[in-house]
């Protein structure tokens, strides 16, 4: 049986609190185990990875980071199967999701590692003799703090601009999911170019090392990815030590159909768009707005999509949809599926499984914008349908919420697709399409959807600082 251990300066380490265990959530049975963390192991962790940010010569050598990455997702390459397994079994998503996190994080690692030798600054000469040098450098510790719902995406695409920035780092893990991430750091540790103390590792007990890790003086940024109330709380937290917040928060993804729009395309893009990881991404799609002149139609075609995606387990090739992260969270949609009951038209109605952290999709008809059903995410296999009457109320719609991490639009009409991406107030907007996430494509959110971007290469800047050096030469 696997038991995560820390991974402080090099070394593996226990722990004195009591083994935890960590289950599959489709059948509940106990996969392995991890040792809980303490504010203690992060005050040691976050005080080595500063030592060795000062001492060793990784702030300053680009092509020793390049290596490292590159020697990374060699490891994580050769095991790869080994990883999409895990993952399927600890969070519960269907393989074919899980192939696409763990081959999608390979590719940016490597992403990253090509950007580790091409950061640059600049030089300005403001007057005869007189030059000003403007270098980038790294921001210092980097702690980063991981959702379960893609527990290698969301690590890989924070900890790998952090690593070519020249930041060390210190990683928590989800209680959910900590063996996939042993796993990732056992990779992490066979590489040959990592010098001790650069990346540390605590797993998480209840929420003593994330509140640790945001009020520790020995961290410089933190990147979270989480629900939008947790990003306000380390936001809170991190003001007495002035730490640079990168936050990618909740999101409630509105989803435009207009009339010309090819139904049989936008159905398909949206089944899987709100249904991948089970809804549990928070840039899926929960909000279908929908032409009025189309609702009809579009709930028959939406209901028959729903009722035949088959719900089941992550390993199963006939599943099309897998399970939930945990009963708890199964329960919590549950009485949300209710309340839509009372508040809206239900068209589908989830149900559980027998075993299981299981739920089938269920979709909703509401007319009250300030309904919670509408204003609040759900993060579940659970959307709703919205009717508008034209274009400017359907931009008024898309922006009725706090969040603004995600929308998409669907119509033939080019002009008006341009026009709808650029009123529509989200840090990404797909055409025609929804739920595609690439390594280049820089991600985050407008409003309560959180601080920064991640991904591309403004996915480095949260990790970097800029220095000006003035120097006088002296006019000739």
């Amino acid at each position: 049986m696997q038991i995560a251990r820390h991974y402080i300066n090099g070394e593996w380490l226990g722990g004195e609190a009591a083994l935890r265990d960590s289950l599959n959530p489709a059948d509940g049975s106990v996969l392995g185990q991890f040792h809980p963390g303490s504010a203690a192991l992060v005050d040691s962790a976050a005080k080595n990875a500063r030592e060795t940010f000062f001492a060793a010569d990784w702030a300053g050598a680009p092509p020793l980071r390049a290596q490292m990455l590159y020697e990374f997702a060699d490891r994580m390459e050769a095991i790869r199967d080994e990883l999409i397994d895990l993952v399927v079994a600890e969070n519960g998503k269907l393989r074919s999701e899980a192939t696409g996190e763990i081959m999608g994080s390979i590719s940016e690692t490597r992403y990253y590692a090509g950007l580790a030798r091409a950061i640059q600054g600049r030089m300005q000469e403001t007057a005869p003799g007189v030059m000003s040098l403007f270098g980038r450098e790294p921001a210092g510790v980097a702690a980063i703090i991981v959702p379960w719902n893609a527990p290698v995406t969301l690590l890989i695409r924070s900890l790998t601009p952090a690593l070519a920035a020249g930041c060390t780092c210190v990683l928590k893990p989800a209680d959910q999911t900590p063996l996939i991430h042993a796993r990732i750091m056992e990779c992490l540790a066979d590489c040959p170019s990592l010098p001790k103390g650069v990346v540390n590792s605590v797993n998480e007990n209840g929420s003593e090392v994330g509140r640790a890790m945001v009020a520790s003086p020995d961290i410089d940024v933190i990147s979270f990815t989480g629900s939008s109330h947790t990003g306000k709380l380390i936001m809170a937290g991190a003001a007495p030590t002035l730490k640079r917040v990168n936050l990618e928060l909740g999101g409630k993804a509105p989803a435009v159909v207009f009339p010309d729009a090819d139904l049989d395309l936008a159905v398909r893009e949206l089944t899987h768009g709100s249904l991948v990881m089970a809804g549990q991404i928070c840039v899926a799609a929960t909000r279908f707005l929908v032409h009025e002149s189309i609702r009809e139609e579009f709930e028959t075609r939406m209901v028959a999509a729903y009722s035949a995606v088959c719900t089941g387990p992550g390993a199963d090739p006939a599943s099309q949809m897998g399970s939930l992260i945990d009963i708890a969270n199964q329960k919590r949609l549950m009485e949300i599926i209710e309340r839509a009951g009372d508040e809206g038209e239900l068209l589908l109605k989830g149900k559980p499984l027998a075993s299981g952290a299981f739920l089938t999709p269920s979709l909703f008809r509401i007319d009250d914008l300030s309904s919670p059903l509408v204003q609040e995410e759900l993060f579940g296999p659970i959307a709703s349908v919205e009717t508008f009457a034209d274009e400017a109320e359907a931009v008024a719609m898309a922006n009725a919420t706090v969040y603004g991490l995600a929308a998409s639009v669907f119509t033939r009409d080019l002009n008006r697709a341009m026009r709808m991406s650029r009123r529509i107030r989200a840090g990404t907007v797909w055409i025609n399409s929804h739920t595609r996430l690439l390594a280049e494509a820089e991600t985050g959110g407008f409003g309560q959807s959180g601080l920064g971007r991640l991904h591309g290469i403004e996915g480095l800047a949260d990790f970097l600082e800029t220095k000006h050096i003035y120097m006088e030469t002296g006019a000739d």
